[in-house]
């Protein structure tokens, strides 16, 4: 069964969001859903490029208030 996690790196800045992420889905299991939580516009770019390049899935992206949430699904 596949897990939903969040990353809170509200207030971090590049590259440390990404870089939580990328910590966490070496550990999890194909199917798992990231959550990540970013203050730092450059995350935007950053994340989603990342999961191109590695083959996981950019599930979304949305704007709150004073924050991106971008989610990724681990595919391999």
């Amino acid at each position: 069964m596949s897990e939903r996690r969040m990353i809170d790196a509200r207030g971090a800045f590049c590259p440390q969001p990404l870089d939580e992420l990328v910590a966490a889905i070496t550990h999890a299991a194909v199917g798992d859903e990231f959550e990540v939580l970013s203050s730092d516009k450059g995350s935007t770019n950053d994340i989603p490029t990342w999961a191109r390049k590695c083959g996981h899935e950019l599930i979304g992206m949305e704007e709150g208030e004073g924050y991106w949430s971008i989610r990724v699904r681990k595919t391999q």
